[in-house]
């Protein structure tokens, strides 16, 4: 076996279709000369959201939604396989397509007999366009002279039974991964493994939740100990900030994983949020490159990162997202009002972002996705529905018209005046501030502005800490 193991992944826009993933293909085997690899391909580009979103209209009853979709990704994916794979090398490939669509079609139908979409139901249904291009991606390698694999995770990653957003069972993982894969990369096979599922101890089929490709790599990576993680995106690697909201960011070479995981909690796209957890016990380095332009070197997600001085490394913001606020002078005597807050969250699964409490605890607000904000306002009328007729609690409200802006840096800490001049750059450019919340670690700054002022609020952050590179003039953002 070669000396060096690399799990590399490629996401929906990096086998978008027939030429990009020839180009992944390539680079997988131009890797294979030197090194072992275990590949983890997502689904093409925009088919998870429209079996997701034909799912949904099978639950409602819509029975020709089903029918309509897997024909339509029957030509997608056949017409991907021939201008790959020559004629007479594709045909167990296209039997495969067609297996694996066929159960897709019979989850539709019943789905929309019963009018029903359960989540076990959902995860199969979103798991088929990964199944669908690990056969496809393994055949494109083999067309190179390498010989690949298609392996589906739910072999790999034992998960718990949480639908929609599993958690690996690391021990169970190692086993199953050391048992697959080790063989096959002994004999210099490259694994192309289905990202974003995995199975139970009977076999049910779970999804790590949307995005979860990412993390299915860094499962796989810690499984196998692998020397690095290459996710490949359509990206440089980590910003500075949005480009896109952003124009002067620039791509940062080398971060911790601790500002990572906060990046990716606060909304930069480039990571899952889970992505990381799985590989920082053993250290292993997580590279994100542009499988677009793979002579760029990327960003290094490594133990310790790297200083660039100044404390601030990157910013980034989320939308999406709902304030709930629970308050009144008389909260003051409700007895555990913070706990009986967040056990009702926890018992709804919702993800709550940010947590801000005013010292004499007459307020306590934090935020959820836009997703979980109804039914935990629902929740928490429930929950206090005493105190509110007794006029305890004052309110219980929501607000969806907001956003959070986080400035992140592992070097924060050791560094004066971050706070200061960011929240002195707000005012400076009349960005009214909401919420503001900082933990005792200092890697995050976190507040909470209108939605209609994130931008301005990027751009004032961004020049503040000269993040561009260049020195910029204060006040020529956009205006809020």
């Amino acid at each position: 076996m070669k000396t060096k193991l690399q799990v590399m992944k490629f996401g929906g826009t990096s086998v978008g279709d027939a030429a990009c993933i020839a180009r992944a293909a390539r680079i997988v085997a131009e890797a294979a000369r030197e090194n072992a690899v275990v590949a983890v391909v997502s689904a093409m580009r925009g088919v998870t959201n429209r079996l997701v979103d034909t799912a949904h209209r099978a639950g409602s009853g819509d029975a020709a939604a089903g029918a309509t979709l897997t024909d339509g990704l029957r030509q997608q994916h056949h017409d991907a396989l021939a201008a790959l794979v020559p004629s007479e090398k594709r045909s167990a490939v296209a039997c495969r397509i067609d297996e694996i669509l066929a159960e897709g079609r019979r989850l539709f139908d019943g789905t929309a007999l019963l009018r029903e979409l359960t989540a076990r139901a959902l995860d199969t249904i979103s798991s088929l366009g990964e199944r669908l291009c690990a056969p496809i991606f393994a055949a494109a390698l083999s067309e190179l002279g390498v010989r690949g694999a298609a392996i589906e995770a739910t072999e790999l990653i034992l998960t718990d039974s949480y639908h929609g957003g599993a958690e690996p069972l690391m021990d169970a993982t190692r086993e199953r991964c050391e048992a697959r894969l080790r063989p096959l990369l002994q004999e210099d096979v490259v694994p192309v493994a289905t990202g974003f599922i995995g199975a139970t101890r009977d076999g049910t089929l779970t999804t790590l939740g949307r995005g979860g490709s990412d993390y299915s790599a860094t499962i796989l990576g810690a499984a196998l100990t692998a020397d690095e993680v290459i996710i490949w995106t359509d990206v440089d690697g980590v910003l500075t900030a949005d480009p896109r909201l952003v124009p002067d960011a620039r791509t940062i070479p080398e971060i911790s994983y601790r500002e990572a995981a906060e990046l990716a909690y606060f909304g930069a796209k480039v990571l899952h949020p889970k992505t990381l957890r799985a590989v920082m016990p053993a250290g292993i380095p997580v590279w994100i490159r542009n499988s677009f332009t793979p002579t760029r070197t990327g960003t290094k997600i490594s133990q310790q990162g790297r200083s660039i001085g100044g404390g601030v490394k990157a910013l980034t913001a989320i939308r999406d997202v709902a304030l709930i606020s629970i308050g009144g002078p008389g909260i003051v005597g409700v007895p555990d009002v913070v706990g009986r807050t967040f056990s009702t969250t926890a018992e709804l699964r919702a993800n709550v972002l940010l947590i801000s409490q005013s010292s004499s605890q007459n307020d306590i607000c934090f935020i959820v996705a836009a997703a979980d904000a109804q039914r935990t306002l629902e929740a928490l009328r429930r929950e206090f529905a005493q105190d509110l007729s007794h006029e305890v609690v004052d309110h219980i409200t929501v607000d969806p018209k907001i956003a959070i802006v986080a400035v992140v840096g592992e070097n924060m800490r050791g560094t004066r005046g971050v706070a200061g001049r960011t929240f002195a750059a707000m005012g400076r450019d009349n960005v009214n501030i909401i919420a503001i919340a900082q933990g005792s670690s200092e890697t995050n700054i976190s507040f909470v502005v209108e939605d209609t002022a994130m931008k301005q609020a990027l751009l004032s952050a961004h020049c503040e800490f000269d993040l561009g590179g260049e020195k910029c003039e204060v006040g020529v953002g956009d205006g809020i």
